[in-house]
């Protein structure tokens, strides 16, 4: 039972950090916390559903449909909504807030609720490892969080664009004098988070099913993993993601599933009150401010 625990707990972990990338992301390059995140991860699953279920379109063009309207949604929100805001993170904040609110009350009052709405997994099978079974989705989302966290780190160190985005991210107003254009990084920032949170949706939701609700839960797990973190730490996520993963899967095995979302709101309290900037935030500390 412990050795399984922990076999889950590692993919819990790799599940957290798909679902809290975007965000990070997002926030790391352009400052902007995105707090219509849970409800583009459950949009682009419901986007999905309709195409397979409804329009008879196989899976995997429903899903490209899917992360394709994610990142023209996010790119449009920041040029209509968010650019007229930049800078006032309050506003932002609540901005984001109530497009996310908005977005999945819709679906709520469409009466889009109820177990039938489910997405197909990938692969149908599963493979026996230290006396525990693991479906091969989970295995496929182990691996496409490592490609993806490879792919990004690339893409921020080996292209033009990746650099630019680097460069808004440490100076933005050194980086304008170099002639990079913050705007249009921001637009690709928040676009590209609203990819990866789709991304993540038409992965992960096959695991269960497509649930408002849930909306709010990844938004709360990509918040405390960010916020545990360090907001825009790459390597802070990846630990963050372990952490509250393994604390999680134990909880949920040992104590009670009831306790495991506790468990997030907790830590992010926790870490708040011993170090504010997350285990590596650049953000400054108390002391420092004062």
């Amino acid at each position: 039972m412990f050795v399984g625990t922990v076999i889950y707990a590692v993919i819990n972990s790799v599940i957290l950090a798909l679902m809290a990338i975007g965000f990070n992301l997002t926030f790391g390059i352009s400052g902007i916390a995105n707090f219509a995140y849970g409800a583009l991860y459950i949009l682009a699953a419901f986007v999905a559903w309709m195409l397979v279920y409804l329009m008879g379109l196989p899976y995997l063009i429903a899903a490209g449909f899917a992360v394709a309207l994610n990142l023209l949604l996010g790119a449009l929100m920041y040029r209509f909504i968010l650019m007229r805001l930049r800078g006032q993170a309050l506003s932002e904040v609540i901005a984001t807030f109530g497009i996310g609110l908005a977005l999945l009350e819709v679906f709520r009052y469409l009466g889009f609720v109820g177990f039938e709405y489910n997405l197909p997994v990938l692969i149908d099978r599963s493979f026996f490892i230290a006396g525990t079974y693991v479906d091969a989705q989970r295995i496929f989302i182990v691996f496409l969080s490592i490609f993806l966290v490879i792919l990004l780190y690339l893409f921020t160190h080996h292209t033009a664009t990746g650099l630019a985005f680097r460069g808004i991210a440490q100076d933005e107003r050194t980086a304008l004098t170099f002639g990079i254009d913050s705007d249009k990084v921001a637009t690709l920032s928040v676009a590209l988070g609203a990819g990866l949170a789709a991304l993540a949706a038409l992965v992960i939701i096959p695991l269960g099913s497509i649930s408002v609700g849930e909306g709010y839960d990844v938004l709360v797990n990509a918040l405390a993993v960010c916020i545990i973190g360090g907001l825009g730490s790459n390597g802070g996520l990846v630990l963050a993601s372990f952490l509250i993963g393994f604390a999680q899967r134990f909880t949920d095995t040992y104590i009670g599933s009831h306790w495991t979302m506790i468990v997030s709101l907790a830590a992010i309290l926790l870490v708040l009150v011993i170090k504010p900037s997350g285990l590596f935030g650049k953000q400054k500390e108390l002391e420092e401010r004062i």
